[in-house]
């Protein structure tokens, strides 16, 4: 079986479509959205309704804390996270808002957990940055695998039994095992917002019958993307921040 994960789209319509072509290439049997659909991009109402067909169409999709924002109203986020979530806001109808408030926080299948940040405490919204957060993530699950986004860095960590877990950075493009006696934590990078000083787009592509998982990265237009962002009057840092990859 072939899985493509994609995490932190943010309302970059550019990324996404590029994304999406890359993925609809390699074929996958399955399609996972890991959340925050909106925030930071200029094409919030493309995004969701985008990612509505996927899963009127089998995707899976859960809730991201910028998605949470947005249905909830909530406060603590830096200050041009807040701006362009009330932007996002006063552009979104109630049917959009409302396809966000049905995200759950987290999927279960088989013996892979699919969350937006981590295992423990989903609807909280921790970061996975380090080994300590990981393990945490790992004792809140029983299953092989955890698939998260949320930190836009993409990183692998394994477990052995009774053990801490171990960082591992994977190469883009490159294959990393998935090793049958070890659990294991994915974070899958961001499509809409890289921070790990590639521009490039990034998604998750898993086979689980070769027990692997690599990072595909995916150019795309990101000076289309700034310049909307820039005509929209969101924070100009948040086009900037992606022609560095930051």
């Amino acid at each position: 079986m072939r899985i493509a994960i994609l995490s932190d789209i943010h309302a970059n319509r550019e990324a996404f479509d590029a994304v999406l072509e890359a993925v609809h290439e390699r074929g996958p049997d399955e399609l996972v959205l890991l959340g925050d659909l909106v925030g930071y991009g200029p094409d919030p109402i493309y995004v969701i309704e985008r990612a509505a067909d996927l899963t009127a169409h089998g995707a899976l999709c859960i809730l991201g804390n910028h998605d949470e924002a947005i249905v909830r109203n909530r406060g603590d986020m830096t200050e041009n996270a807040r701006f362009a979530i009330q932007w996002t806001r006063d552009r979104l109808t109630p049917a959009h808002v409302d396809f966000l408030a049905r995200l759950p926080f987290s999927l279960q299948s088989e013996n892979r957990f699919y969350v937006h940040a981590s295992a423990e405490r989903p609807g909280k919204w921790p970061y996975i940055r380090d080994v300590d957060a990981a393990e945490r993530c790992l004792s809140a699950s029983d299953v092989r695998s955890v698939f998260c986004g949320h930190t836009h860095i993409p990183a692998i960590y394994y477990a052995l039994p009774n053990r801490r877990p171990m960082h591992f950075q994977p190469l883009d493009n490159v294959a990393a095992p998935l090793s049958e006696l070890r659990r294991h934590v994915v974070i899958a990078g961001a499509v809409g917002q890289p921070r790990d000083g590639n521009p490039a787009a990034c998604f998750v592509l898993v086979d689980t019958e070769r027990h692997e998982v690599t990072m595909v990265r995916v150019p795309y237009n990101h000076e289309e993307t700034a310049r909307k962002i820039q005509v929209a009057g969101l924070p100009g840092w948040l086009g900037m921040r992606l022609k560095i990859g930051r």
